[in-house]
């Protein structure tokens, strides 16, 4: 692009910012404006912060406390564990600094195995939601799985999860709700049973949108 134009337009400064970009623009361009947060891109995952946690007994979780709940309509967390018991993992929510631990949860999921099995599993009044179950091995297995998080941050609204995870020879999908609307500023995610298991890579992101 030559040096006098500013995004196709000679002699002009063209204001940019992300959901209203206008101009010809080079590769350069686009990431300067990506830097900038300037360029609109729809969908684009954000980092907002990454965990690990070793040999997590009591407490047996970790704790998400700065997720931009004004900022993000719909958050998405990854997640990859290792331990050798079998235990349900889990996700609950923080209410404006409290976290909910009553049976305010439902949640649905249906499960399979390499076996050829497959059942379902449901609660209308549970705790958490359950996310998946950590592999029972002598010698460690990993666990791993994603959840979408939706209207964490509207307090008109109910917060819902869908969610799959996976391990050596099983797999699990699902989807939960906490049955209450309220803003939620916290993601707890941890598992039941006091046995040690390590948690290898939590990241929690949210999902750019045009607001």
């Amino acid at each position: 692009m030559s040096d006098d134009l500013n995004y196709g337009y000679k002699g002009a400064d063209v204001p940019q910012s992300f959901g209203n970009n206008k101009g010809v623009f080079d590769p350069a361009d686009i990431n300067n404006l990506v830097k900038d947060d300037k360029w609109t891109n729809y969908g684009q995952l954000e980092l907002i912060e990454t965990q690990t946690a070793t040999g997590l007994t009591t407490p047996n979780y970790i704790d998400f406390e700065s997720i931009s709940e004004s900022t993000y309509n719909v958050h998405f967390l990854t997640w990859s564990m290792l331990g050798t018991n079998s235990n349900p993992m889990y996700i609950q929510f923080r209410e404006s600094g409290t976290w909910e631990t009553s049976t305010v949860y439902q949640y649905a999921n249906q499960y399979g195995g390499t076996g050829g099995s497959f059942n379902e599993e449901k609660s209308t009044g549970q705790s958490y939601i359950h996310l998946g179950t950590t592999k029972a091995d002598a010698g460690g297995a990993a666990t791993q799985g994603y959840v979408y998080l939706y209207n964490l941050g509207d307090n008109t609204k109910y917060s819902f999860a869908t969610y799959q995870s996976i391990k050596v020879d099983f797999f699990r999908f699902g989807s939960g709700v906490m049955h209450q609307a309220s803003t939620v500023d916290g993601i707890r995610l941890g598992k039941i049973g006091s046995t040690s298991y390590d948690i290898t890579g939590a990241s929690l992101y949210g999902i750019k949108e045009y607001s």
